[in-house]
């Protein structure tokens, strides 16, 4: 198991050189190649991090910044050539969590991308405190996050453990999709009304990667539910 980190910078010797300055740290690095709609790569990748430059091509870092706001809470860095103070605040008021200017050493952006992912998704390490919520021999961990059944485990984003742990917690019963909009955006108005539907598909590809199908049940006019399949 790894990261994944989107690096969103149309200079192709630049982002070539921050991916392979981060693999060798044990992440995976995803080059964004379609800057018409760095959304619907984002969705498609999923990552844990994002690098995103602000000068691209079509619409500006901030406002893909925005848009994948009110997707994912993952953490988002600038990395640009501005290095004004408006510049920066504009990045931070349009939702990234740590600005860094060019040039810049390599080393710096890896330690900044290690204490975003402690803070996002905590250690791996396994304490006594840690949370772990169980169902029918799933095991979700909210802080790494991550869920495992049997001998397989896979990472989630932090979306999809909410909402992952939202759904165990309340097994049998349905949870409203009002609930989730609450529970997994501060602001549910501006939130899609596809980006919910998005969000509960994701989490049914990690059940399916943990080898459970059909986990997930949509109720109609009302909202999702955990099935347990995989007692059958």
């Amino acid at each position: 198991m790894s990261y994944r980190i989107m690096i969103v910078e149309d200079d192709i010797n630049i982002a070539e050189l921050l991916g392979s300055h981060i693999f060798k740290y044990g992440y995976t690095p995803y080059i964004a190649k379609n800057f018409d709609d760095i959304l619907s790569e984002f969705n498609e990748i999923e990552p844990h991090l994002v690098l995103l430059d602000i000068n691209l091509p079509k619409f500006d870092g901030y406002y893909w910044c925005r848009k994948i706001r009110q997707a994912s809470n993952c953490p988002i860095i600038f990395i640009s050539a501005r290095s004004g103070e408006i510049d920066q605040i504009m990045g931070i008021e349009s939702g990234s969590d740590d600005y860094i200017t060019k040039p810049f050493y390599y080393d710096v952006v890896v330690a900044k991308i290690k204490s975003q992912l402690r803070r996002a998704y905590g250690s791996y390490s396994t304490n006594s405190s840690e949370r772990i919520v169980e169902l029918e021999g799933v095991s979700l961990y909210p802080e790494r996050p991550e869920i495992g059944y049997k001998d397989k485990s896979i990472l989630l984003t932090k979306k999809e453990a909410v909402l992952a742990e939202i759904l165990m917690r309340n097994y049998p019963k349905t949870v409203s999709r009002q609930l989730l909009l609450e529970k997994l955006w501060d602001d549910e108005s501006f939130v899609e009304e596809n980006t919910l539907n998005v969000n509960v598909a994701r989490l049914r590809k990690r059940f399916e990667e943990l080898g459970i199908d059909n986990a997930i049940e949509t109720i109609r006019g009302v909202g999702y539910k955990i099935v347990v399949t995989w007692r059958n």
